[in-house]
């Protein structure tokens, strides 16, 4: 699955999104910019556009103020970036990936038996 990359200001509201679930375009104006809320308002309405376009988020029009909602969930964004980063660097395959995180001990203990769990499944 192709998922576009997200700038740094898109992924912090996609962020939000993830963490709080349903959010007016005000509520994410003062989490993100608590100390030049009102001055952000026209970023943030432009971000949010913007997601929307990408497909990222859902608009609620049926209130006076719109509520955005995450259409893309955060394992989905992960599992494209990952993807694109596997075909960018490696080919396409996430054994180099997977190797790195294994030897260099980037991986928990916890981490490690999930994978062998999830290996022995396949």
């Amino acid at each position: 699955m192709t998922v576009p990359k997200l700038a740094n200001a898109e992924l912090a509201v996609m962020e939000r999104l993830w963490q709080k679930g349903a959010q007016t375009a005000r509520l994410l104006r003062e989490h993100l910019y608590p100390d030049a809320a009102n001055s952000m308002h026209g970023t943030i309405q432009r971000l949010l556009q913007r997601l929307e376009d990408k497909g990222f988020i859902d608009r609620d029009r049926d209130r006076a103020a719109h509520l955005f909602t995450p259409r893309v969930s955060r394992e989905a964004y992960a599992a494209g970036r990952l993807e694109a980063l596997a075909d960018q660097v490696t080919g396409g395959s996430f054994v180099p990936m997977i190797t790195h995180l294994v030897e260099e001990r980037k991986l928990s203990d916890a981490d490690m038996e999930r994978l062998r769990r999830l290996l022995e499944e396949k």
